[in-house]
């Protein structure tokens, strides 16, 4: 039996047989916590409860529950409202069906709890159950009221012991509408013998191997904090890019899974990726058989257009000379007639 509380006290009915039980956490959080602190002196930032319309702090005990109405009307709701409910569940687990495991979808999985034997007496009709689980392949759909409300579970066997997993109601998962992509694309067959490749190749886990590298890290850092050193830096994570080719990434992946498991591919393999790949990137570069032919035309091309330059150099400089040649005659023609003009103009004012 489990060294912890049990956090609720009951029977599982089954048919006419009652089993006594004690609920029982099946999971813990091993997650840092942290406190708010008043930053200037560090004292711890306290909640208190305190009553609106007084404005004052109050105790525990001087609070209840109260229904909030879609108008903002609160309606008390005292204990002895809700004894009085029609729950026949309340201190019972009541199995209602034995499906197959597959009929339950993953989206409804809630908490999870162990059924802990209520004793002696409870050890003998608990195996019962217990082994007609095991011989049927089944689980067992109950319900049970926890926390004042009632809830839906799910029994299986886990090693000796029953467990339950709560679920929600059917109604209260939601549909995945509007979650996957809206376009329409399409998935050929060579690239889903690549994903199930690298699916064979990443293959299964030791879940024990799985730890929270955070929470490590978080440890680090408060133990040098507390320690008055500096916290370890830790390397910036890796950042992911746009996948621009699918195929060589799966191809990429899958290389990169089998090098982390220290397996090599088959030569044959090995080979066949070799010539993939380059093959891939080729097409984007220029290929090697038509570099000669491009490199030639291109050099006939350039010497042509040297040629060409120099041939419209030389016409642009005969060009130039003979403009300024001209320009300079021109400018000694216009010289020699404006000189006789300016003569006789001082010639009448002297007159």
């Amino acid at each position: 039996m489990l060294h912890v509380r049990s956090i609720w006290n009951g029977a599982i009915s089954f048919g006419l047989v009652s089993i006594p039980i004690k609920l029982v956490n099946a999971t813990e959080s091993h997650s840092i916590s942290f406190r708010q602190i008043h930053l200037e002196d560090g004292g711890r930032i306290r909640y208190r409860k305190v009553c609106e319309l007084e404005e004052k702090e109050v105790s525990g005990a001087e609070i209840g529950k109260g229904y909030e109405d879609a108008d903002g009307t609160i309606i008390p709701i005292t204990d002895e409202d809700l004894s009085h409910l029609p729950l026949p569940t309340a201190k019972t687990i009541e199995i209602v069906a034995f499906v197959p495991a597959d009929r339950i979808d993953p989206l409804q999985m809630d908490a999870a709890y162990y059924l802990a034997a209520g004793g002696a007496p409870a050890a003998k009709p608990y195996t019962l159950l217990r082994e007609a689980l095991k011989r049927s392949n089944k689980v067992a759909i109950a319900k049970y009221a926890l926390r004042g409300r009632e809830r839906l579970g799910m029994l299986r066997v886990v090693d000796d012991a029953i467990a339950m997993h709560g679920l929600l109601w059917p109604d209260e998962v939601r549909a995945p509408e509007g979650v996957a992509p809206d376009t329409n694309v399409n998935v050929n067959d060579k690239e889903l013998d690549l994903a199930d490749a690298l699916m064979d190749t990443l293959g299964e886990i030791d879940f024990d191997e799985l730890h929270d590298e955070y929470r490590d890290a978080l440890e680090e850092v408060v133990a040098a904090k507390a320690a008055g050193e500096a916290p370890p830096e830790s390397p910036e994570p890796a950042r992911g890019g746009k996948v621009l080719d699918l195929m060589a990434a799966l191809e990429k992946s899958v290389r990169e899974a089998k090098e982390s498991r220290g397996e090599e591919p088959p030569p044959s393999e090995e080979k066949a990726e070799v010539k993939r790949l380059p093959a891939r990137k080729s097409a984007r570069t220029t290929p090697k058989q038509t570099t000669g032919k491009k490199s030639t035309s291109t050099a006939g091309k350039t010497a042509a257009k040297k040629t060409t330059a120099s041939t419209s150099a030389s016409a642009k400089k005969s060009t130039t000379k003979s403009t300024q040649g001209t320009k300079k005659t021109t400018a000694k023609k216009t010289t020699a007639k404006k000189t006789p003009a300016k003569k006789t103009a001082s010639r009448k004012r002297t007159a």
